[in-house]
């Protein structure tokens, strides 16, 4: 009997993946039904079809991996998608192992590969498939990457929902382990330990699920969308306590001529060093928060802090930046790579809202821009703007 039912959905493009996930298909449907037959679980044919299963995805991974590294896809690309490979071969040999002490062992395993499905067939291959013909249209793989990254949402919506159809599947295998242990009271230890372990690869992937959600994928700093979060939340908590909120926009100047003189993949590394920078600079206190708010710009969150402490946040991060040498041979500033900051600080009132704090600061890093760039300008009227040495 088929278990799982193959349609167009499931389909890449690509002619040899495609095949072999739909052998992959065959195979399962081959487990699943063995399963079903209320075989012995100790069978030597069920075995031999679960190694069969098991053979055939380790053979399509190192097949799929080699096809990346010859396609030229971005290598962040290929390394989230190695791990999803190695994470699925885990969770199958966990499932497999503790099949005995699972009440209905068809139904977890159904579940789970309905989870792996989802994330690996629906997500992260068509994601490649995407990207192995942009670049053979010619297309830079860092530039390709960054584009499905940027159509993310959707992506993380589909593994969120894979993730909880496996933690669904680890509460039923749980549940069979329970009733196992009250039949079976000297393997106690052995199935507690095993629980254990699917626990912890649980939390595992949530945690990385939850910290995909909200971290840039380039910078490794707090995507936009986390910024949005805690500027909210933030907001409230300041005209609560009435206590200062304040923000700092950095932009790095004449970036587009950066990337037209070194090249992206140049402009991409040039950010990162920027942004780990500015992390440093930052990294004062934990409700502090540096975020990419889009292109070459990012924002420093500073809750709790007057204008006097912002500025000598944006001075700490100017020099930093500074102390970095990274040449721009291009830019009519210097001829190193230099930012500009603007910064804004507001005491929440029921006639503010945090558009205020947004627009102060923007006015601020315009009027560091219009003022020759590589400085710092404060959005309260008696400071002064500060330029870098």
């Amino acid at each position: 009997m088929e278990t799982f039912v193959w349609d167009v959905h499931f389909t890449t493009g690509i002619a040899s993946v495609d095949y072999q996930h739909r052998e992959l298909v065959h195979l399962i449907n081959q487990l699943g039904g063995a399963l079903m037959e209320g075989r012995d679980l100790a069978d030597a044919q069920l075995q031999a079809a679960f190694d069969r299963l098991s053979a055939y995805a380790s053979r399509h991974f190192r097949e799929e991996e080699a096809l990346m590294a010859a396609s030229g896809v971005s290598a962040r690309h290929q390394a989230v998608h190695q791990t999803l490979h190695s994470d699925f071969v885990k969770q199958l040999g966990l499932i497999w192992s503790t099949r005995g002490s699972t009440a209905d062992p068809a139904s977890v395993l159904h579940g789970f590969l309905s989870a792996w499905l989802a994330m690996h067939i629906l997500g992260v291959d068509q994601s490649l498939a995407r990207q192995i013909a942009a670049v053979r249209s010619g297309e830079d793989a860092e530039v390709a990457f960054d584009r499905e990254l940027a159509h993310q949402d959707n992506a993380t919506e589909a593994l969120l929902l894979a993730i909880q159809s496996l933690y669904r599947v680890m509460a039923r295998q749980n549940a069979g382990l329970v009733e196992a242990n009250q039949l079976l009271e000297a393997r106690v230890l052995e199935r507690t330990a095993a629980l254990a372990q699917a626990n912890a690869d649980l939390t595992h992937l949530n945690v990385r699920l939850e910290d995909m959600s909200w971290r840039d994928g380039l910078l490794g700093i707090a995507n936009r969308r986390r910024f949005d979060e805690r500027l909210q939340l933030e907001w409230r908590r300041a005209a609560r306590d009435r206590s200062p909120l304040s923000l700092l926009m950095i932009d790095v100047d004449h970036f587009k001529r950066y990337n037209d003189h070194y090249g992206h993949p140049a402009g991409d590394r040039c950010l990162q060093a920027v942004a780990q920078a500015a992390a440093a600079a930052t990294a004062k206190r934990p409700a502090d928060l540096l975020a990419r708010y889009g292109g070459e710009e990012l924002v420093v969150l500073l809750p709790d802090t007057p204008a006097a402490g912002a500025l000598v946040v944006a001075r700490d991060v100017l020099e930093a930046i500074h102390a970095l040498h990274l040449p721009h041979a291009d830019s009519p500033v210097a001829a190193e790579v230099t930012v500009s900051i603007g910064t804004a600080t507001l005491h929440p009132a029921p006639d503010l809202s945090l558009d205020a704090l947004l627009r102060e600061a923007d006015a601020s890093l315009y009027a560091a821009k219009a003022a020759g760039r590589n400085r710092v300008v404060t959005g309260q009227p008696a400071a002064t703007a500060v330029s870098a040495p």
